[in-house]
């Protein structure tokens, strides 16, 4: 590869992966497991069935709470489990 494209391949950003899901533990320090719900079409039957999964995403300041509805974006590993962080929070949830 010239130097051209080389600088053409590192300069062109990459598109972060995103997710929303539901904040279902915040027991850690600075970390939050967030389970996410995909919906997906069965290969044989044809219909939609719902799938789930849980993610250890990261969480500088331990601001989210059970019930909180959030988007993680995927980044690099920072444990050996942990390899998502927060982005933002998309609903919180209300304590009465």
């Amino acid at each position: 590869m010239s130097e051209i494209e080389t600088a053409a391949v590192e300069s062109t950003p990459r598109r972060q992966r995103t997710l929303t899901g539901k904040v279902v533990s915040n027991k850690m320090d600075k970390t939050v497991v967030v389970s996410v719900q995909t919906r997906v079409k069965h290969p044989v039957l044809g219909k939609f069935v719902n799938r789930s999964a849980r993610y250890q995403a990261h969480d500088e300041n331990n601001q989210y709470n059970e019930g909180d509805t959030v988007e993680i974006a995927e980044g690099r590993p920072l444990s050996r489990r942990k390899s998502w962080t927060v982005v933002r929070l998309v609903e919180a949830v209300r304590v009465i």
